[in-house]
């Protein structure tokens, strides 16, 4: 395999990166702080800041943590919120304190929350009042010591500030009432931090740097151990594969994804901040209007989104006003695009999708198309540099040639250590010889490229979050009128996959409401089943286990024949 992307590798790409660039990403972020300086780092609902700014105000930070808290080097903190200004703010101020960071879903129910943070022992979380009301419910199962809340105009002016927290408040009703009196106001953090000095931290590249939730290959939430080595890493890797496009300190970049998805918190968070870009922060990115806008108003160079977001803004009337021109690169992650999508989005900006593949165990990317030239919609690329590809059959050897399907393994110091806490788990996919499996079945094709043919895991993707069908089934289990339920991905021309159930009622009065209702109080708004059947019976294997393959199976003979 190594010899056909030699042949076919991009031009001035280099087929090795130094993962070891910077000892740590605190050298990273540091780097870029002063080398970038009164240069715009980010820019948020009219706001814009300066590298220095984002460094004096994340030591402060950092500052506060030292001084004020009992928080100590390796100790796990949760930051939970959009992308709001302060997202990166607290990250970098964490990170430069030496502290572990917990990416948390702002959406995520009390349960969601009450198992992340007591897998991870948080002992602090920085969390936006919008979704402090549920903070509130599971802070007493918890060993969070420290709590800090912000609103979402605190970074701004007075008056706007006061104008957009009021409003949100207020006006739009966007913040349930919620009762934390421990909790530190986020602006206070900054101004008692600014009377302390920042003491600098000196941690280790192969440090945790992040405990990042997936489901993994199986099974429920694990915390994915990415060090600072993997994470830079990863940087290195894609600052390495845009370089025929990407200039430093010249980009505009739109960041529409959540910062504490992976996808996004490596590639726009860590890989733009060190290419010095200006960053437009999108907090709802389901605001197709407000977003053109800032396209429109801000020439970005270089965006990142899913299929999905891509789909929306190519079918959305008001992208005629914004002028492509600067585009350069738009990069699509986390889910598979469509052809479809891919030719509208050409059509509209005269710019290709550029596709890539890749999973929190591997913070993230793995693999991309190449920013210019052969562009293939439908694969994944090639391998990115000091990345390792190989396909293996059901026994584990090595699958030769071309176009044979194989579970794809990777192998690059973006590999993750393990996952937290479970041994057992990171056994199963993660071998001491540093190859991990990814559960996905892929094919070579003779010019290099790799595609995805069929997922080995069961594990579904709604408009580029991973759902796990067991933590589904686990919850709609607990509801007493439940005898059996199984989950399925059925294929959906809005999010990619859709979550389906079948469901054995054990009490017949059971309704489709009911249920639903009870959904979608219990799980994240892109895990509650869009499609529900009910049945006497479900296929089992001779040992008694649901066979999803066999539901998946009479779905797509249903659509076949639709």
């Amino acid at each position: 395999m190594e010899a056909i992307w030699k042949q076919h590798y991009p031009e001035g790409v280099a087929k090795d990166i130094n993962p070891n660039q910077y000892g740590s990403l605190i050298e990273l972020i540091e780097e870029s702080i002063e080398k970038y300086g009164d240069k715009t780092a980010y820019i948020h609902m009219g706001v814009e800041m300066t590298f220095k700014q984002i460094g004096n105000y994340s030591a402060n930070f950092a500052a506060f943590l030292q001084n004020e808290t009992n928080l100590q080097k390796g100790d796990r903190i949760a930051i939970q919120m959009p992308n709001v200004m302060q997202y990166p703010i607290a990250l970098f101020g964490a990170i430069r304190a030496g502290l572990v960071v917990v990416n948390t879903n702002p959406l995520y129910t009390v349960r969601e929350m009450e198992h992340q943070f007591t897998d991870a022992d948080v002992k602090a979380v920085v969390v936006l009042a919008n979704f402090a009301e549920n903070l509130e419910k599971v802070l007493p199962h918890t060993n969070i010591e420290t709590v800090i809340v912000t609103e979402v105009g605190d970074m701004m002016g007075m008056f706007k500030r006061s104008l957009t927290n009021f409003v949100v408040k207020r006006v739009k009703k966007m913040v349930p009432s919620y009762h934390l009196p421990k909790a530190i106001p986020f602006r206070y953090v900054l101004a008692k931090g600014r009377k302390y000095p920042f003491t600098p931290v000196k941690v280790k590249n192969t440090d945790n740097a992040f405990i990042q939730y997936t489901g993994g290959t199986t099974g429920v939430a694990k915390g994915a151990e990415l060090t600072h080595r993997n994470v830079i890493a990863n940087a290195e890797q894609i600052k390495e594969w845009m370089k025929p496009l990407a200039r430093e300190g010249q980009e505009v970049v739109l960041t529409p994804l959540p910062m504490y998805h992976i996808f996004s918190l490596t590639v726009n968070t860590f890989i733009f901040f060190a290419y010095g870009c200006s960053n437009v922060l999108i907090t709802n990115p389901r605001d197709l209007p407000a977003l053109i806008k800032e396209m429109a108003s801000n020439k970005i160079t270089i965006m990142t989104g899913v299929n999905t977001l891509f789909n929306g803004l190519a079918n959305h009337p008001d992208i005629y006003t914004v002028d492509f021109t600067r585009l350069k690169i738009a990069v699509a992650g986390a889910t598979a695009v469509q052809s479809a999508v891919a030719k509208k989005w050409k059509e509209v900006t005269g710019n290709s999708l550029v596709e890539g593949f890749g999973l929190t165990e591997c913070s993230p990317v793995v693999s991309c198309n190449p920013v210019v030239g052969n562009v293939q919609i439908g694969t994944i690329g090639m391998p990115l540099p000091s990345t390792e590809i190989k396909l293996i059959d059901d026994d584990g050897n090595d699958v030769e040639g071309f176009n044979n399907p194989g579970e794809l393994c990777v192998k690059g110091p973006q590999v993750m250590k393990g996952y937290w806490l479970r041994a057992d788990e990171t056994s199963k996919c993660l071998g001491e010889d540093g190859w991990l499996k990814t559960g996905d079945v892929a094919i070579l094709q003779e010019d290099g490229f790799l595609k995805i043919v069929d997922r080995k895991k069961d594990m579904i993707l709604v408009s580029g979050f991973n759902v796990y069908p067991n933590e589904v089934e686990d919850t709609i289990a607990m509801y007493p009128k439940v005898m059996e339920v199984a989950a399925i991905g059925i294929e959906n021309e809005k999010s990619g996959e859709a979550v389906k159930v079948f469901i054995i009622k054990k009490d017949d009065s059971l309704t489709e409401d009911e249920i639903k209702k009870y959904c979608k109080e219990n799980m994240t708004g892109y895990k509650v089943p869009k499609f529900y059947e009910f049945r006497e019976e479900l296929p089992k294997s001779n040992v008694g286990k649901i066979l999803r393959r066999v539901l998946k199976d009479e779905e797509k003979g249903k659509m076949s024949k639709a």
